[in-house]
């Protein structure tokens, strides 16, 4: 493992695993969600009328069953003997490590090589439902009957933990949590590790499984949630559209597989894409509300621009945080003042129309997508943007994919307590 030099080093990705809404498995949820699919339904991990008639009753969950393609079969990524030992957001973050480290190829044979990867994925909330049901253990006066893998199953650094007992790798364990901007927190901290020497492949990424009663009975107490499109599932989630009311909530796992550029040249990897750049700020403003101009956002992009030592004119694409909430206007704003007259070349969507929000997971789910526009020369669309709240000149890719070529994408992310992320993917040029 080579130390930290004077250039900075690139760092690439070889490797990519999704768990969605729309789909298990990273091209598939990128071919559905390209022709516009939606991955939002009626709430059936439980009964969102019973015992509380909660008014949201709408979310993005994974599929799951084995009786047709992209559904979750769980056996298939963890040993059942260990499924009752975590809770669902460790599962899901599993899964789409596996497929991730599988995808890349990198399999360390010696030591030095172990030693030299480590693994960073993280959660927003973590194993919610698992404290949930076991608060109820102990408060029923059973406590003698908590599971010994209670504290484990529930903790957000665990899906590191696990993988990297999985596969033997004994570099950094870690994992980032910083609510919704932690998926692009884990790649972009993940990303400097290499850049700083620490490893030369680092696994990194976030995952999410709060759709319980506790988690969606939380978020609507906060009226942070869609409720008037229970009815109409896939039409509720509409970002930048005047009949927003909410996000909706999603579950699911984005992980990548980071590499030292002249590692994975070595070893002949197939490379997705480049990490550009990495940008991050906090608001020092409200513990869940941006800031009114969104200046916290602002200089968190302008940051990633910097360290990928590109100006806005280079960036075809932005992924935006868009969540469906009135935020997104803000967002937006801070966009048009970054870009100026170069936003009207601009392509930018919120793909959290299609699979919900992910939460801590969204950000690195949504960093794949732009890897796979950068790679496939298309842009998702934004669904339901039927009547936009604002005008705009950035074209918010209306319902419908478009064809685009991208060499730069920017993605953001941003999450409660005011802290802001952003991420340059790049087209990769040996």
């Amino acid at each position: 493992m080579s130390g930290a030099g004077t250039n900075k080093k690139r760092v690439v990705v070889t490797g990519i695993g999704v768990v969605s809404p729309l789909a298990v498995g990273a091209e598939l949820t990128w071919k559905r969600l390209i022709e516009s699919h939606s991955g939002i339904d009626r709430i059936t991990h439980f009964d969102p009328n019973s015992p509380s008639d909660l008014p949201a009753k709408v979310a993005g969950q994974v599929p799951e069953g084995p009786t047709s393609e992209g559904k979750l079969t769980l056996s298939d990524w963890v040993p059942v003997k260990d499924q009752k030992k975590m809770d669902r957001f460790i599962h899901l973050g599993l899964a789409a490590a596996v497929q991730a480290v599988e995808d890349s190829g990198w399999k360390p044979e010696n030591e030095e090589d172990r030693c030299a990867t480590g693994v960073m994925i993280g959660s927003g909330i973590g194993g919610l439902q698992t404290i949930y049901e076991a608060s109820l253990t102990v408060s029923s006066g059973k406590a003698r009957r908590l599971s010994p893998f209670f504290i484990p199953s529930a903790l957000i650094n665990l899906i590191s933990g696990h993988l990297s007992i999985r596969y033997g790798f004994k570099g950094p364990n870690h994992a980032a949590v910083t609510a919704c901007a932690t998926g692009v927190h884990a790649i972009g901290d993940a990303s400097r590790l290499i850049q700083h020497g620490d490893a030369d492949v680092m696994i990194a990424g976030g995952a999410e499984a709060a759709i319980c009663a506790l988690g969606i009975a939380g978020f609507c107490s906060a009226r942070a949630l869609s409720t008037g499109f229970n009815d109409n599932p896939q039409q509720a989630s509409r970002p930048w559209d005047k009949d927003r009311d909410g996000f909706v909530m999603g579950e699911g796992a984005g992980v990548v597989v980071l590499e030292e550029y002249e590692h994975a040249k070595k070893r002949g990897a197939k490379i997705y894409g480049e990490i550009g750049g990495y940008g991050l700020s906090g608001d020092a403003h409200h513990i869940t509300a941006p800031a009114e101009n969104h200046e916290g956002a602002y200089r968190a992009m302008v940051a990633a621009l910097k360290d990928a030592r590109v100006t806005a004119a280079d960036i075809q694409y932005v992924n935006a945080h868009g969540t469906s909430t009135m935020a997104d206007d803000l967002e937006l704003a801070a966009t048009e003042r970054l870009f100026g007259d170069d936003a009207r070349k601009l392509a930018m969507s919120s793909t959290k129309s299609a699979i919900g929000h992910l939460l801590g997971a969204a950000g690195a789910v949504e960093a794949i997508f732009c890897l796979q526009a950068i790679r496939d020369g298309v842009v998702p669309p934004t669904l339901n943007l039927d009547n936009p709240q604002t005008t705009s000149v950035i074209d918010r890719v209306a319902h419908e994919a478009q064809q685009r070529k991208v060499d730069f994408a920017l993605s953001n992310s941003f999450g409660f307590g005011g802290t802001n992320a952003s991420i340059v993917l790049k087209r990769f040029v040996g």
